[in-house]
């Protein structure tokens, strides 16, 4: 299915603030039809044709639908849009006609003319129409809740078609939270109260306020109960801004333990201020559920520090064990035991800043391949390089990754180029020539040329079909005709190998690069394909 842009674009002329207009109405017109207890669909002329085209279709919460099937992308014409006609044409709200039969559900139609008001505030011309189609089945006399209701979506419609509603969205608001059923307050231009549906009044009763809310001044009502002097200020001054015919961004009330949220919206049909509609909902519970996620969140980054520096303190007693071991291979071995713990101290670290249980590993790679060349031991400068994102990745892939990746790019560094003819010592046993994977080091014997070629270890990743695809290739020595991973003895590659078949369900080849050098391509599953 098509989007409401998309299929503007391809049957209209109407221009980009005009679509952007019409989004806005998508976006907020859930109230105005559960107010209507009607179905709300979109409309806007197709060029050069007498016929309308549905964009966008919104159900009632609040009552039955009178549409079964959805109707977006659905062109009409003929007498089938004789009411949209007269409301684009003529740029007036249509209320007149008998129902209309859809199926054996019988409905009424009325269509309301959109406008996008100009830079002056001046109504403009008429870009669309909302057609308010409303199931006739389960009528029957209306309660004073349904009437309020009613009265307060005609007042609404007047605002849609002369272009006053919805009001601009605030930076940072992306819910139509609260709704017509969470609790509604509808307000005289004075200020005064003249009803309040039973969900308002159990909500402003969670605050404290035990009486009825008819006749009460709600801004001063709401300076009254807010525990936070300046929070009452700010929630009044809402409600007088929507008087002025202002739109004030949502407000909270905390009071005796409980929290409520407002929207105040300006009533000002035909332009002339007549009150305001107030939605409030009791979120007590929710903000209760965030605290308890904040402290829980705490808690985690806690603890991922306090690993971190015992996991530090770990690398530091193995690097002071280290200087005192006299045998060179034992030496060696806790060294590189130093290195694999600080690789993960680093994920624990990123993850003690992070607010969830996820990191941005671009970060962390540029951080591992610059201590790969702080500590090699190599006589060869190497130039480390990374190529495209790895982007953010959950913390039970990081962990074993960062670990890979170190094992690949220490070792390339250290043994990827000339140098153990100086007397370079292998690590984790016997050395064969060429890169090395986690302490193994693997290839054919040196050229002359290679000196002379900028030493260079390039990582690269992308991703592809809920995959993480990460090479890190060099531009040394390749691997040995007799060389096989899979019977490779020595420690790092035993841990390339059980972590990247193991912990990350992927894969890892080791290749010769057809440019000379060696890669390893590692393939790690994500999302579902992980999980499955």
């Amino acid at each position: 299915m098509s989007t409401l842009r998309e299929l503007a674009d391809e049957h209209t002329q109407l221009r980009p603030a005009d679509i952007d207009h019409l989004h806005r109405i998508a976006g907020d017109w859930q109230l105005l039809s559960d107010l209507s207890f009607a179905d709300l669909l979109l409309w806007v002329p197709v060029d050069g044709d007498e016929s309308f085209l549905c964009v966008a279709q919104v159900r009632p919460t609040t009552a039955p639908t009178a549409y079964q099937d959805d109707q977006v992308g659905r062109i009409v014409g003929g007498p089938e849009v004789a009411h949209l006609t007269v409301a684009y044409g003529q740029g007036r709200i249509w209320r007149e006609g008998d129902p209309v039969w859809y199926g054996d559900v019988p409905a009424r139609h009325e269509a309301i003319p959109v406008r996008l008001r100009t830079a002056d505030g001046e109504a403009g011309e008429v870009i669309a129409v909302v057609g308010r189609d409303t199931n006739l089945s389960t009528a029957r006399t209306p309660s004073q809740l349904e009437l309020n209701y009613l009265t307060t979506a005609d007042d609404l419609a007047q605002m849609l078609a002369d272009g006053t509603f919805p009001p601009p969205r605030h930076p940072g608001e992306t819910t139509s939270a609260p709704r017509v059923g969470d609790g509604l307050v509808r307000l005289d231009a004075g200020g005064k109260v003249t009803y309040a549906s039973p969900n308002a009044q159990s909500a402003y009763r969670r605050l404290g306020f035990a009486s009825h809310l008819v006749g009460e001044d709600l801004a001063a009502l709401h300076r009254r109960l807010a525990t936070d002097p300046l929070e009452g200020t700010d929630a009044a001054n809402g409600i007088l801004a929507a008087l002025r015919g202002e739109a004030p961004p949502r407000r909270e009330i905390d009071a005796r333990g409980a929290t409520m949220l407002t929207r105040a919206l300006p009533l000002m049909p035909a332009g002339v201020p007549i009150g305001a509609l107030v939605l409030v909902r009791d979120i007590t519970e929710v903000r209760r559920r965030d605290r308890a996620l904040i402290t829980k969140d705490a808690t985690i980054r806690e603890i991922h520090h306090r690993v971190k520096n015992n996991l530090q303190t770990v690398a530091a007693l193995l690097r002071l064990q280290a200087r005192r071991v006299g045998i060179p291979a034992a030496r060696a071995a806790l060294e590189e035991s130093v290195r694999r713990v600080a690789s993960i101290a680093l994920v624990h670290e990123t993850l003690s800043m992070s607010s969830d249980e996820a990191v941005e590993f671009d970060g962390i790679v540029d951080r591992v391949a610059s201590a790969a060349t702080e500590v090699a031991a190599t006589e060869t400068p190497v130039r480390m390089r990374r190529e495209g994102s790895f982007g953010v990745l959950p913390a039970e892939i990081a962990t074993s990754l960062v670990m890979v990746l170190n094992e690949l790019l220490l070792n390339a560094v250290e043994h990827g180029f000339p140098g153990e003819e100086q007397g370079l010592p292998p690590t984790d046993g016997a050395a064969v020539d060429g890169m090395a994977v986690g302490g193994m080091a693997v290839g054919g014997a040196a050229t002359a040329d290679a000196a002379a070629v900028t030493a260079e270890v390039v990582v690269s990743a992308h991703r592809f079909r809920k995959q993480l695809h990460v090479t890190v290739a060099d531009n040394g020595r390749g691997l040995p005709t007799e060389f096989d991973a899979d019977r490779g003895a020595n420690l790092g590659l035993q841990i390339v190998r059980a972590l990247a078949t193991g912990e990350l369900r992927g894969s890892i080849e080791l290749r010769n690069r057809a440019g000379g050098g060696t890669e390893a391509v590692l393939v790690v599953p994500l999302g579902a394909a992980r999980r499955a």
